[in-house]
């Protein structure tokens, strides 16, 4: 395993441990899932399509692709792959690997589709870990990729509160654990939380919220925004590309049609595999 921050990936393993996901509704859970898997073409995918999670987490998406599919591949670089082992125990068409992208647990051109939510940022060589992954895919086969955007489709006061929240989170990711955890959970009270208000606010006088940063959560659970402040304000390793970058690094990987969703979480795209 590589191409991988081993301290982001340790921070992972706690997180995910701690965020096991099963404190969400599954009705937030279909719904989160539905934002990011908004422009993928199941439609195209054969019967008993075979694909893999690359970066499977807890298991959050898996768990409603699994059914949807022949074989899913979960593939985890951090022992959270404990936890989704225990969070999809009732099907029996997945597979779990402890790994990253390019340890090639998976044959060459095998898959018929493979996804990375929120994964390859994390890790320092994101142009590599998008080759890999396209790697493991049949031609003609699809790949999702959530990856953070830089506030390119943002006005310029947008990426100055970027950089104020990036030195944080520098500095609280040199914590140990325990203190991460307390840190965090203060900042999605007193940052997350008024933030979410006001747009919510706003939003019932009919006004468009889009621009408050921190809006899109007005629709999502306290449990949720925990998780998300643990996650953006916890790690060690973050990278952000603009659409362009990202566009550029999935055509340099063998990906063509690639698409962007409209809509957040920025940015979410699938590329089909030439």
């Amino acid at each position: 395993m590589k191409n991988i921050d081993n301290k982001t990936v340790e921070g992972f393993g706690d997180e995910w441990s701690r965020f096991d996901q099963t404190g969400m509704s599954e009705q937030e859970a279909k719904k989160v899932f539905e934002e990011y898997f908004s422009i993928f073409p199941w439609n195209d995918l054969p019967n008993n399509a075979e694909g893999f999670d690359m970066g499977c987490g807890s298991g959050r998406w898996a768990r409603f692709v699994a059914p949807m599919v022949g074989v899913l591949h979960c593939i985890e670089p951090s022992n959270a792959i404990i936890v989704v082992k225990k969070n999809l125990s009732k099907f029996n068409n997945v597979n779990y690997y402890r790994a990253s992208a390019d340890d090639n647990v998976l044959p060459l051109n095998s898959q018929d589709f493979g996804y990375s939510l929120g994964v390859l940022h994390h890790v320092p060589d994101t142009q590599s870990a998008i080759t890999s992954c396209v790697s493991f895919l049949k031609p003609g086969a699809p790949l999702l990729l959530y990856l953070y955007y830089a506030f390119d489709n943002r006005p310029w006061w947008f990426r100055v509160i970027w950089k104020i929240s990036d030195l944080i989170r520098r500095l609280i990711s040199k914590f140990p654990y325990a203190i991460k955890h307390i840190l965090t959970d203060l900042i999605a009270i007193f940052v997350y939380i008024p933030l979410v208000k006001v747009s919510s606010i706003i939003e019932y006088f009919d006004f468009n919220v889009d621009s408050i940063p921190l809006s899109y959560y007005r629709n999502h659970s306290f449990y949720t925004i925990r998780t998300d402040a643990h996650d953006r304000f916890a790690t060690p390793l973050e990278q952000r590309f603009t659409k362009a970058k990202i566009e550029k690094m999935m055509k340099e990987s063998g990906l063509k049609d690639i698409h962007f969703s409209d809509s957040m979480p920025f940015w979410c795209v699938v590329g089909i595999k030439r």
